[in-house]
Parts: structure tokens; C-alpha cells; sequence
């Protein structure tokens, strides 16, 4: 497929106004927002809804875009120009999600502490004419953990997967307090990266932090209290689990970042040797709430999100995606 010189995004109508734009479409503080979602396959992401309806309760104009770069037959690497078209359109800001996550961070005015610090981002707020990248994936996970999974045991955990999400979920990890954090990765040497830049941001934390390839999963998971997926394995609709289901063992918990299904096929094989589970669903709401926060200065209500995703999910509304909002 050709890939087209300068790709369009287009400002949405806002359904109580004139549409968005650099021509006095959105100016800072007016109350009126249009943000957005940058990825790979995400027509069907539940993004939309799940930011539009927080929005109506919170009484503001929001309108949420999806720009899929699929549909635009762009690559990763075409995201800065997506970043600058969005910008000049006057949206707010715009959540980022695979494959873009690490791309985008080069085209940024400014990071946060720990967008710096994972190389990745998952947020982009524009203010006053700067784009300033966020990670609110770390957050989403702890919250998530902590809800989900209380008093599970994290002497020795391992994680399968360290691109954008999962460099995050790996932060996090090391502040819920992991005595021994294992990053398991098919690029062995991007697990090294992360694990690197995560051992100079925990300086004087006590973690034990190793970075191995997939071939020493087996090995990895013989003594761990706990595994987390953080890889697009076994994501709608894309089916299978990334872990044979005779590594795990009953003693062990299971979370997976997909929540799209809800119950993978890593958890169902997870919860059939019962082990104790921990789905993505929090991880998503959380970080999109505080997503919310960064674009508007309003608290969004993580915990209302989270119901509205979970009634979506089982109500037959459960489309493809991992941490997508």
C-alpha cells in the first residue's frame, strides 16, 4: 500500500459546537476538548466511549478520535507527523498506544519523569504550543494490582514482555516493592535496555532486576510467585496464550495487560490450575482516568470507568486491544 506524503486527520464535529481546529475551534481553557488515539488496529477500541461517557458525567465537551494508522497505511514511524497534524488542529492532547508508544518520543517537546525514564509514552498533552509526553501505564498497573491482586506475594516475579507497557508495568513493580524482577523478552537486547534504565531510576532500591530471552522462561517461571503478560499474545482477535500451560503452577499468580477478552487464554489455563488471576481491565481504566486528568484538569472517577469498561466487556461490546486507553 502506498503511504500517503502528509496523512489527514480530521477534527471531529463536536456535537455541542462548531468543529475543532487551529481556527478557534479549541483554544486552552474554553471547556471544550477533542483528544485522541494514535495506534495499529484500534477501529474497534472502546477508548471512545469509555473517555465520552466519564466526560458526560462530568459535566465537560469532550469529543475522542480514533487516527489508526492501519486505515491510514502509515507505520510506526509516521507518528511524529501524525502528533504535529493533531496539534495543529487544536485537539487537547492524544493517548498513544501500540506500535507508536517508543516512536513518538522523539517528535516531543518534553517528557515526564518517567516517560524519560521508560522511553515510552502513552499520553501526549499539548499546552501552550508544546507537545509533552506522560506514562500513566505504570499507574493504571499498581492501581490495578493493588485492587486485584491484594497480599499477593512478589518476592520473585516475572515479566514477558518489555515494550511500551510493559517497561511501564516493570516501574511499577519495582515501587509496589518485587524482591526479584525477571524482564523476559524475545529481543533480548531491548530487555537489557529497560532493564538498564530501570536499575538507574531505582537507585537504592533493594530489586533484584535480570534481563533474559524467552528461551529461559521455563526456568524463570520454577520459582516464581508470580508471571504477568505484558505481550499482544492472546489479544482479540488474535488468539493463543504466549505461556505453555505446564509452567504453571498452582502456588503462582497470573496477570495479564490484554483486557480484551477479559479472560484470555493465559488466565483461563492460569485459573484451571488455580492459580490466583488479575485481568487488564483496572490497569486500562486507571491509567485512562489519570489520561483524563492530564488532558482536562478534572478528576475523572477511575473506579466508575472500570465498571462502565467491565458492563461493556460483558454486555457483547469486547473488541481488540492492550492498555489501548
Amino acid at each position: 500500500m502506498a503511504r500517503p506524503a502528509d496523512p489527514e486527520v480530521r477534527c471531529p464535529a463536536d456535537p455541542q459546537g462548531d468543529a475543532g481546529g487551529s481556527g478557534g475551534g479549541m483554544p486552552e481553557g474554553c471547556g471544550r476538548y477533542v483528544v485522541g488515539l494514535i495506534g495499529s488496529g484500534i477501529g474497534t477500541s472502546l477508548s471512545p466511549q469509555l473517555h465520552e461517557r466519564e466526560a458526560d458525567e462530568l459535566g465537560l465537551r469532550y469529543v475522542y478520535q480514533l487516527i489508526d494508522i492501519d486505515d491510514l497505511g502509515l507505520g510506526a514511524e509516521d507518528v511524529g507527523s501524525l502528533v504535529a497534524q493533531a496539534q495543529r488542529l487544536g485537539f487537547r492532547g492524544l493517548n498513544i498506544t501500540h506500535p507508536c508508544k517508543q516512536a513518538v518520543v522523539r517528535h516531543l517537546d518534553d517528557l515526564s519523569a518517567d516517560a524519560a525514564t521508560l522511553g515510552a509514552v502513552n499520553t501526549v498533552v499539548f499546552t501552550e504550543g508544546r507537545a509533552i509526553g506522560h506514562n500513566t501505564d505504570g499507574l493504571g498497573f499498581t492501581e490495578g494490582f493493588r485492587r486485584g491482586l491484594p497480599a499477593a506475594p512478589i518476592r520473585d516475579v516475572v515479566l514477558l514482555g518489555v515494550g511500551g507497557a510493559g517497561a511501564a508495568v516493570a516501574q511499577a513493580m519495582l515501587r509496589i516493592g518485587v524482591g526479584r524482577l525477571t524482564l523476559v523478552d524475545l529481543d533480548r537486547e531491548r530487555a537489557h535496555r529497560v532493564r538498564t534504565a530501570l536499575a538507574a531510576d531505582a537507585a537504592g532500591n533493594a530489586a533484584d532486576i535480570s534481563a533474559v530471552g524467552v528461551e529461559c522462561l521455563p526456568e524463570c517461571l520454577l520459582t516464581a510467585d508470580g508471571l504477568i503478560n505484558a505481550t499482544p499474545v492472546g489479544m482479540t482477535p488474535r488468539h493463543g496464550t504466549p505461556v505453555p500451560p505446564e509452567l504453571l503452577r498452582a502456588d503462582m499468580w497470573v496477570a495479564d495487560v490484554i483486557y480484551r477478552p477479559m479472560e484470555t487464554e493465559l488466565l483461563q489455563d492460569a485459573r484451571s490450575r488455580g492459580c490466583r488471576t488479575l485481568p487488564g481491565g483496572a490497569m486500562v481504566a486507571f491509567q485512562a482516568a489519570e489520561a483524563m486528568r492530564l488532558f482536562t484538569g478534572h478528576e475523572a472517577d477511575a473506579e466508575r470507568m472500570y465498571r462502565r469498561l467491565c458492563a461493556s466487556i460483558e454486555s457483547g461490546s469486547e473488541r481488540c486491544g492492550v492498555g489501548d486507553a
